[in-house]
């Protein structure tokens, strides 16, 4: 059967996260059902990310396993046809080897957090970025990312269900950027690493707003590291921040 990737697209706010749920609203049923159009005995899709509720995505991957030999072109094309009103969308399908697999080939993934400092509620920007209320000091924030750039013990910054066999990772790059928008500053938080930890971006960005904040001082975050407890990390920030920006394999499967 050939294999196929699948470069997509969502706002996370309708959905209860890429995984399939019982009784819950999904990504994954969602492309599902638009690939069960074309072939009814589609068995099923695996994802580089299992994104959470309310997260949004712009480059996850997924691959599916079809019986007809598609034209990747018209292959999103339908897919989009089908998918629609639901805010999901193809950007891009690719034929790939049998062994391609879209979560365990990866070699990097890549996440953005959207953080808006202002005092007027967001418009257009509702659900698509956290907003906090008070201006906060990009410098103070990127002295305390710099503590968990590196291979480290996250526990701090895992969920107390993340299923993950060990919460030692390598956290590549934490780069923090600020522009000034109409009444406020956007921040933006790229993160970079083969691997994330259940909540470690959440966990992380919320920890840095802290610090931002002048809650904390950057040395807070690098105590809070050597912890290894869940309790010693800051709040964790919403979902609706958050998205899966890119996946990386050794062959870009897109090129």
């Amino acid at each position: 059967m050939p294999r196929y990737a699948l470069k997509v697209e969502y706002h996370g706010g309708p959905f209860s996260g890429w995984q399939r749920q019982s009784g819950q609203p999904s990504v994954q049923e969602a492309v599902e059902a638009a690939l069960r159009k074309l072939e009814p005995g589609v068995q099923g899709i695996a994802a580089a990310g299992r994104t959470d509720a309310g997260v949004h995505a712009t480059g996850q991957v997924a691959h599916v396993d079809l019986a007809r030999d598609w034209d990747p072109f018209r292959l999103s094309e339908a897919l989009n046809y089908h998918l629609k009103p639901a805010p999901v969308a193809v950007l891009a399908a690719a034929r790939v080897n049998d062994d391609f697999h879209a979560r365990f080939s990866a070699v990097e993934r890549r996440y953005l957090f959207r953080l808006i400092a202002r005092r007027a509620p967001l418009t257009h920007d509702a659900g698509l970025a956290w907003r906090v209320l008070n201006p906060l000091d990009a410098d103070a924030m990127r002295a305390g990312a710099a503590h968990l750039v590196g291979h480290y013990d996250f526990t701090t910054f895992r969920s107390t269900i993340c299923q993950a066999k060990t919460p030692v990772k390598t956290l590549d790059e934490i780069t923090i950027t600020e522009d000034v928008i109409p009444h406020g500053i956007e921040f933006r938080f790229a993160l970079r690493a083969r691997s994330f930890l259940h909540n470690q971006v959440r966990s992380i960005v919320g920890t840095l707003e802290r610090v931002g904040a002048g809650a904390w001082t950057p040395d807070d975050v690098r105590s809070a590291l050597d912890a290894r407890s869940r309790a010693a990390c800051g709040p964790v920030s919403p979902a609706e921040g958050l998205y899966l920006t890119g996946v990386r394999y050794e062959e870009d499967p897109f090129a």
